[in-house]
């Protein structure tokens, strides 16, 4: 049986984009695997798979191509203790390598001004030795794993330069020969990686900055109250139906709705919203949110993965753990990369010798060559663009679901906005009843309201509130028959009642044209109109407004500016449409567009050129974010609108629809300034080495730079602040 499952492993003993390879390729040899994708930077991969198997075989498949690894429970951040650990083990033999490398460089230093001396050739073997393998051991390790399955990385090429230069000191020193020692240069060049792998791995964990910030939300404890006393219960205990104490100043432990009580809360780090929300009996709450100065009750609603903070955690992790596009031309090169490197030693080599010069400064040169390519720095490149990228997205309020879209968006060409509730702020409410000759206003809104009981739109819901404000009864409604995109039906008391569009009224050939000239005024100041009937016979016509969205003007105006066009995409009548349209200056207006064929507009203007987003927040928007080569649904919309979406906005503010893009455009262009400097270092550096102009002690110190700036290049993203931060509607 067909079945869509997802693990998540901790790769160990990665290095260089070639090992992303070898693991991508054991993981996707297992029967059963649909997907396999590796992330350097979060040495971690996420394997999807297309029948059940036992997780086990993910980790042998790894560990027979050389690697460690280990499954990591779903909704799991990154574990703090073994990345402390870790970073206290690498910074112990970084400080031994330090010392140890110390004594051997001085002295080299010493001759540039003018002080000949050098450590006794005993001395210079008992220091270099130790640092050539134990603090590079590793190195071997790996170089060795690699060759059992016929790939090349990174760790070979350090292997052998540094044993190139390590083994002709030995000869040296065995032929009497002490005048020519290269202790320092192997032992200089893995010193000098090793600092490179430690600030390198400081600097990757700013990149998982927003991760970790979102899994601190989570509380331990709870307090719950049971009957007349308050127990401390762990948060994994928490049950729906809990009745939580939050006191001034606490996080909320999970989502759930207040009973009792009003506080503001900050929901920044999960919404994007600097400001604190007021929020009172009745209200929905997010856990991990901070209460403010308020005392309140709040009956839990969702735990553990269907809580908000689990999915938005999710959905980061997810779009960290994938792969943008351009990191397949990454692949390919990596792919192929060692190898070339190990010919072109071995050409600076041969050809050294073939000009006369002698094996010693052949060797060195050839060192050179293999110490200075640098496969990390490409393997590297996107990933940390990526993470950094969707981090600071997440903070502000964006939820990007895969690098995909993320690298997809910076290009959007057209934006189209869904009406209710993306560009209005999706609380319609009733502004004018239109009853036909003869019927009073409180039948109108009574037999609306009924029929309206089982409908869970927007409009549906302004005619209940309506008929409740005016306080006459609603009857109950009997078979109760949804028609898409034109509107409802249902028996009350007997009489078969219609309520929606034009188009109904039309097939079911009830006359409208007493009422047309009334609600084409109401329509064209922006509301809609929805028309009720009952026995065939036309009761009348309920006009509903919407205000827009305080920042849909600035929006619109913003896009415009980029030269990205905006167009509106609506089920609602033309009239009320291009009303609003014209008020936010949006200039394209697909209207009475039935959900089925929303998809079909999409498409329509797919074919034009360009990419195009589409902006939503419905069930009826579902088929039109899917078919979008950017779906965008607003965090306050449905849970389908949302599974739809590549991107997710958590607040529902048409600015941050800018914001997703500028995020975008900014990711990739860090993506491209990475391998671009990837590239070009290797480019430059591998022929100055081959010429002979870059020493292997400098050649190491190009390498460890070449990562480290790659990382922090990307770590500048995290400077990027959204235009709609501050904003409130």
């Amino acid at each position: 049986m067909s079945i869509e499952q997802t693990y998540d492993l901790a790769i160990e003993g990665m290095s260089c984009a070639a090992c992303v390879g070898r693991v991508e390729k054991a993981l996707a040899k297992v029967p059963g695997v649909d997907r396999a994708a590796v992330n350097l930077a979060t040495e971690q991969a996420r394997v999807r798979l297309a029948e059940t198997l036992d997780p086990a075989d993910l980790v042998a498949a790894v560990e027979k191509a050389g690697y460690g690894a280990h499954l990591i429970e779903a909704g799991a951040g990154p574990d703090k203790q073994a990345e402390a650990d870790t970073l206290r083990w690498e910074s112990i033999r970084l400080a031994a390598a330090i010392l140890l490398t110390l004594p051997l460089v001085l002295p080299m230093i010493g001759m540039a001004a003018g002080v000949h001396w050098m450590p006794p050739a005993w001395v210079q073997l008992v220091l270099a030795t130790p640092v050539q393998f134990w603090i590079g051991g590793r190195f071997y390790i790996n170089a060795w794993k690699a060759l059992k399955t016929r790939t090349g990385t990174m760790d070979q090429l350090v292997a052998i330069g540094t044993s190139a230069a390590f083994g002709l000191s030995l000869y040296h020193m065995a032929t009497g020969g002490s005048d020519h020692l290269y202790f320092e240069a192997s032992a200089a060049v893995i010193t000098l990686i090793t600092l490179g792998k430690y600030l390198e791995s400081r600097a990757k964990r700013g990149t998982a900055s927003a991760i970790r910030a979102l899994m601190a939300l989570r509380p331990e404890e709870a307090r719950v109250k049971r009957g007349d006393t308050i127990e401390t219960l762990p948060v994994a205990a928490l049950m729906e139906g809990d009745i939580l104490i939050v006191k001034p100043g606490e996080r909320v432990p999970a989502d759930g709705r207040i009973v009792e009580g009003r506080s503001q809360f900050d929901e920044s780090l999960l919404t994007g919203e600097s400001l604190p929300v007021e929020k009172q009996a009745e209200d929905n709450v997010i856990g991990g949110s901070v209460n403010g100065s308020g005392l309140v009750e709040i009956a839990v609603t969702a735990v553990g993965g269907d809580s908000l903070l689990a999915r938005i955690i999710e959905r980061v992790q997810g779009a960290q753990a994938s792969k943008a596009p351009v990191q397949r031309l990454v692949d390919k090169v990596s792919g192929i990369f060692v190898p070339i490197v190990l010919a072109i030693a071995l050409v600076t080599f041969l050809g050294w010798l073939a000009a006369g010069a002698g094996s010693e400064t052949a060797i060195l040169n050839a060192v050179a060559v293999l110490v200075i390519a640098c496969p990390c720095a490409l393997g590297l490149a996107t990933p940390t663009a990526i993470m950094a990228g969707t981090g600071v997205a997440a903070k502000a309020g964006i939820l990007i679901k895969d690098a995909e879209a993320l690298e997809r968006a910076h290009g959007i060409r057209t934006v189209v906005f869904d009406k209710t509730g993306t560009l209005t702020e999706g609380r319609p409410r009733v502004t004018a009843l239109l009853p036909a000759e003869g019927v009073a206003d409180e039948e109108l809104l009574s037999l609306a309201a009924s029929v309206q009981q089982g409908s869970e739109h927007p409009l549906a819901k302004a005619v209940l509130a309506a008929a409740e404000e005016r306080g006459g009864g609603i009857p109950k409604a009997q078979d109760f028959d949804s028609l898409p995109g034109r509107g409802v039906m249902a028996t009350v008391e007997g009489r078969a009642v219609l309520i929606g569009s034009p188009r109904l009224m039309q097939e079911k050939e009830i006359a409208t044209s007493a009422l047309e000239e009334q609600a084409a005024k109401r329509e064209g100041e922006g509301n809609s109109v929805v028309w009720v009937a009952a026995d065939g016979r036309l009761l009348g016509a309920i006009a509903i407004g919407d205000r827009l969205r305080g920042s849909a003007a600035e929006a619109i105006r913003l896009l415009g500016e980029k030269d990205i066009e905006t167009a509106l995409l609506t089920g609602d009548n033309r009239r009320a449409a291009e009303s609003v349209a014209s008020r936010l200056g949006i200039s394209t207006v697909l209207a009475e567009i039935l959900p089925d064929g929303k998809a079909d507009a999409i498409s329509g203007l797919q074919e034009k050129g360009g990419i195009v987003a589409m902006v939503g927040d419905g069930v009826n928007d579902a088929p039109a974010l899917a078919q979008a080569d950017v779906g965008i649904a607003m965090g306050s919309g449905t849970d389908v609108a949302m599974e739809a979406a590549s991107v997710t906005l958590m607040r529902p503010d048409p600015l941050l629809v800018l914001d997703a893009i500028s995020v975008s455009r900014a990711t990739v262009a860090k993506i491209w300034q990475n391998l671009f400097w990837a590239f070009i270092y290797n480019i430059i550096g591998i022929p100055l080495a081959a010429l002979g102009y870059l020493s292997p002690l400098i050649a190491g110190a190009a390498m460890a730079a070449s990562s480290v700036s790659v990382v922090s290049n990307a770590l500048l993203l995290r400077r990027w602040k959204p235009r709609a931060g501050s904003r409130k509607d």
